[in-house]
């Protein structure tokens, strides 16, 4: 018969489970924001709007998921925005 686990292992355990999920989660939002700055510096906009589109969705969730606070994903998605804008603007 297996032995009983202290309260501080399985926390331990839980954390692990959580932290483990949570890098999954940024990593995927690092990856979308390298994908749009690609997108952004070889000058093509429609794929650089379809790469905006889904970091943005992407950071929204890690934000409802509460991996990200909203003063970081407000701050991250208004650079992201400004880049996008200062690259594709009319007078240019």
């Amino acid at each position: 018969m297996a032995g009983k686990k202290s309260s501080a292992e399985k926390r331990y355990a839980q954390s692990e489970v959580r932290r483990l999920h949570n890098k999954a989660i940024k990593s995927t939002c690092r990856t979308y924001a390298k994908q749009f700055v690609e997108a952004v510096h070889a000058n093509d906009q429609k794929i650089a709007e379809e790469k905006l589109k889904n970091l943005v969705k992407e950071l929204d969730s890690a934000r409802s998921k509460g991996v990200l606070t909203r003063n970081a994903v407000s701050r991250k998605k208004s650079r992201m925005m400004k880049l996008y804008n200062v690259s594709f603007s009319v007078a240019k």
